[in-house]
């Protein structure tokens, strides 16, 4: 698994075009992935300002806005891939627009959920 994290401050102040060369390469990326059959799936997340952490406390839910920790860069999304090697996930993740501006992760996936329908 791929996990994107960026800083949305540092998107900000990018351009119209740079936003737009950006998204191109993603777009890319995502076409390279797609015709290889490597990608998965995946999904971008809301701004974080949208996001709460939920904790058990001596039995009692408590809920807070916005992530656990304060940092600058946000998980922003994430790519599943199913590749050869973890050096092709490097390689996928090194070239993703998030890693010059914020960081990739890769990470592989332990066990899978599956849903019956």
């Amino acid at each position: 698994m791929l996990l994107i994290h960026n800083d949305p401050a540092a998107m900000q102040r990018l351009s119209q075009a740079e936003q737009e060369k950006i998204m191109a390469d993603v777009g890319g990326i995502m076409k390279e992935l797609t015709a290889n059959r490597e990608l998965v799936g995946g999904a971008a997340l809301t701004d974080v300002s949208q996001s709460r952490t939920v904790r058990v406390v001596d039995g009692a839910v408590a809920t807070t806005d916005g992530p656990f920790a304060e940092v600058k860069e946000h998980l922003a999304g994430y790519i599943t891939v199913d590749v050869a090697s973890l050096e092709r996930a490097i390689e996928i993740a090194s070239r993703w627009p998030d890693a010059r501006t914020g960081a990739m992760e890769v990470r592989p996936i332990l066990d899978t959920i599956t849903v019956d329908e």
